[in-house]
């Protein structure tokens, strides 16, 4: 037999039980004025259905006078507890019979109860049914979407739709009200579909539409009106790539906001286009005519996109947190021009502290790294630790893919460091292990990554790997 066919009925009944005026023992204020009710329910169930009205409930125990319990909840509307209250009773929630703003309003209060297994059925339904509704309002969803951090699946859809799609966020009706951020992590993708000067059009809107007063004609503006506008997209404008505009493109487009750019990079630019202007078949593109960064970084291995994150993983920041401090990295040791046997890179490295280590593994585009922030030291051959907070290791399964990466924060911080003199730079006893041998015995095939003081396996393997080449750089601001 089988027995979940009885469960409808005892939902059934249940719910009954809620709509009970008889055996309640509980009365709970929800809403703020003039948006208030007041519901009647069953101490015994709310304790066992949620972790959240447990705790309230433990610190409101019922008196022995007769008085009921008595618990406010203000930060939920009333239609929107009454969702919830259906679901802790009776196991139900038909979300058809809500708008997708009152389904994103019970995943928040979901959340705030501890109604986990909600709070993933809630999420899933919306990436899986409401998908576009999503794309349409991405500002909101992605700002929910960090509010908390059980909103793990919504946070990776959209952190996945700004790396695949992000068009479609630039071309959504709430596209002005994202933060600047987000904006920028946009401007940065590679893989747009849509021109460059398409581009620069919508980071002229955002910043025109932060500034009400502006008009969008240019011409009619004032040096202060200017100011407001460079004040206000002055971070997005090092990654604009002016020079893929075409030359009319430059002129209709960018030219007449000339004021809001960069002395030098508007001068570079005027050159630039002048010169291909009158050379139309030699339309070469200059040595970096507008940097990324002025401190750049001297790596066959990692790109200045790479080095950007890992300053902010240096800073314990999210990813699309804005950068706090963007590190020199001054390269100190690479192995095929100082040589790979661990002899030699403790001859360079040891003593040297704040370090970030850069592996390109053989035959692939992955790359694996670490960060030491204490000094390298392989005076001893057994027994040799160091010992931190603050390292990590890190890996990009793609060196391409900037975004696709495993970042794995030091667990067990006695064993941080691994100062074996046989080994190159080393994470842990076994989470990243290169495996240098002696001067002229360099063991190339015989380094491996297993989890163990780290947080996080960051191959998919424990198989060993052959090192192409690693490099190691000290970092300052």
């Amino acid at each position: 037999m089988d027995y979940d066919e009885f469960l409808p009925k005892l939902s059934q009944n249940y719910l009954e039980i809620l709509n009970d005026e008889e055996y309640f023992d509980i009365t709970i204020e929800v809403g703020n004025d003039p948006n208030v009710k007041i519901f009647r329910a069953h101490m015994v169930i709310l304790n066992y259905r949620s972790p959240y009205l447990r705790r309230i409930l433990s610190t409101n125990k019922k008196k022995n006078d007769g008085t009921l319990t008595h618990i406010k909840l203000s930060n939920i509307l009333p239609e929107i507890f009454q969702a919830i209250l259906t679901y802790i009773y009776g196991g139900r929630l038909s979300l058809t019979k809500y708008d997708t703003p009152d389904i994103l309003k019970i995943l928040i209060a979901a959340s705030e109860l501890n109604l986990q297994e909600l709070v993933i059925h809630l999420q899933s339904f919306l990436i899986q049914i409401k998908a576009n509704w999503i794309e349409r309002n991405f500002n909101l969803v992605y700002q929910t979407s960090f509010e908390c951090d059980s909103f793990l699946d919504l946070q990776q859809f959209c952190r996945k739709l700004i790396i695949r799609q992000p068009e479609k966020i630039f071309n959504s009706p709430d596209f002005t009200s994202l933060p600047e951020k987000t904006l920028i992590s946009l401007v940065q993708q590679d893989n747009l579909q849509m021109s460059e000067v398409q581009v620069w059009e919508h980071v002229l809107k955002w910043g025109i539409a932060k500034n009400p007063e502006l008009s969008s004609d240019p011409s009619s503006y004032s040096d202060d009106e200017f100011n407001t506008l460079k004040d206000t997209i002055h971070r997005c404008i090092p990654f604009i790539k002016f020079l893929k505009f075409t030359p009319k493109e430059f002129l209709n487009k960018a030219y007449p906001y000339r004021k809001i750019l960069p002395g030098e990079l508007f001068d570079n630019l005027i050159a630039y286009f002048l010169d291909n202007d009158y050379n139309p078949n030699k339309r070469s593109e200059p040595q970096q005519v507008v940097k990324s960064s002025p401190k750049g970084i001297n790596s066959k291995i990692i790109t200045f996109q790479h080095a950007k994150l890992i300053s902010k993983w240096i800073d314990r920041l999210r990813t699309m947190d804005e950068l706090k401090n963007l590190y020199e990295f001054k390269l100190i040791f690479r192995g095929s021009r100082d040589g790979f046997s661990a002899e030699k890179f403790h001859k360079i490295c040891d003593n040297q502290s704040r370090t970030v280590t850069v592996i390109k593994v053989k035959d692939s585009n992955e790359i694996l790294g670490g960060y030491n922030p204490i000094k390298w030291d392989s005076r001893y051959s057994y027994n040799c630790y160091g010992t931190t907070r603050d390292s990590f290791i890190f890996s990009f399964v793609d060196k391409s893919n900037v975004r696709d990466y495993v970042l794995s924060r030091v667990k067990n911080e006695k064993q941080a460091m691994n100062y074996l003199p046989h080994h190159g730079p080393s994470f842990g006893p076994d989470d990243l292990v290169i495996y240098g041998g002696r001067e002229h015995s360099f063991n190339n095939d015989h380094s491996y990554c297993k989890k163990m003081s780290y947080e996080k396996q960051i191959r998919e393997t424990e198989e060993k790997f052959s090192v192409e080449e690693y490099e190691v750089f000290q970092i300052s601001t």
